[in-house]
């Protein structure tokens, strides 16, 4: 019986998860009623692929920090635009 009772418990700990992240997954977009499109899939980064290993590294490195800019603008803007609605 005890193991019956942890078992069932377990699924439904289990369960409750799977309801949370599928939740948290459509807040961000990820998952939805409409499928991907091509453009929306990650897209693996484009290294020249000369160079020594430190210009490789400085290219990342360079690409990330631009790539972080970006995501902060665009959080920007979106806050911007929240605050603007009525």
């Amino acid at each position: 019986m005890k193991a019956l009772f942890g078992i069932v418990s377990l699924l439904v700990a289990l369960a409750v998860a799977g309801l949370i992240a599928v939740n948290q997954l459509k807040a961000v977009g990820k998952i939805g009623t409409s499928a991907a499109t091509s453009a929306d899939a990650p897209v693996a980064p484009q290294m020249s692929g000369s160079g020594t290993v430190r210009d490789q590294s400085r290219e990342l490195q360079n690409k990330i920090a631009n790539d972080a800019i970006k995501a902060m603008n665009q959080g920007a803007e979106a806050r911007k635009d929240e605050s603007e609605k009525p």
